[in-house]
């Protein structure tokens, strides 16, 4: 994604350092298991999704393997290279929490100048999204598009253009990893059905609703992530 970015690193960042710490000091050798993630946040004094993310993270440099139904794996205690925030990509739960915070404004503008035409075309997206679901295909093109005509028709470039970035970083490497790790049949149903409130309240013409749907929409997205059980 296009903008600013902080020098600092991120926090999960800061998380991956601790426990590449710990494992250069010996806490956790080559072959063993780390513990659960539970466990381990307590230990460590973060958030799950805050780990969550930081394991990504080192699965994607090489440091640990994480084995679905197994656990976490330390599989490289050697010199490795370490990643830049541009190369892994944002937190996705400030990505997410930036969504909300922009989406949410977004959704009230755009509601004010729905006209059927334009809700006519939000129905047949979501019409698409629900038969590629169906098809047991990800309808991420179509979840896009939803976003993203919301967004333009707030008549707002700049707030249509900032929707499109933030969305279309879910393709980082560290989003990637964790939607391919907890995204399901039923997750994209779930986010299908969260899609139909908001274009309901849009239908209704009640902005405040249409913003409350989409804060819970993408909330609901974030909980998925990072706070779900790896299927």
């Amino acid at each position: 994604m296009n903008g600013i970015r902080s020098t600092e690193r991120r926090l999960y960042q800061q998380v991956a350092d601790q426990i590449r710490a710990l494992i250069q000091d010996g806490d956790f050798k080559l072959g063993q298991r780390l513990p659960a993630e539970r466990d381990l946040a307590q230990q460590l004094g973060v958030s799950r999704p805050s780990l969550r993310e930081a394991l990504i993270a080192l699965e994607i440099d090489g440091t640990v393997e994480i084995r679905m139904g197994s656990g976490v794996y330390v599989i490289n205690v050697q010199e490795r290279r370490q990643l830049t925030s541009a190369s892994i990509g944002e937190s996705p739960a400030e990505l997410m929490q930036a969504r909300a915070a922009v989406e949410g404004a977004v959704v009230v503008l755009a509601a004010t100048r729905m006209t059927p035409d334009d809700l006519a075309g939000l129905r047949q997206t979501l019409d698409a999204m629900r038969a590629e679901i169906a098809a047991g295909r990800k309808p991420i093109e179509h979840d896009r598009q939803f976003h993203t005509a919301i967004a333009a028709l707030s008549a707002n470039s700049v707030l249509a253009r900032l929707v499109c970035d933030l969305f279309d970083e879910r393709h980082s490497p560290i989003s990637t990893q964790l939607r391919e790790r907890f995204e399901t049949p039923d997750t994209w149903s779930r986010a299908l059905e969260e899609h139909e409130a908001i274009l309901a309240a849009l239908e209704a013409r009640d902005a405040l609703l249409a913003q409350s749907m989409m804060h819970a929409h993408l909330e609901e997205s974030k909980r998925r992530w990072l706070d779900s059980e790896p299927r």
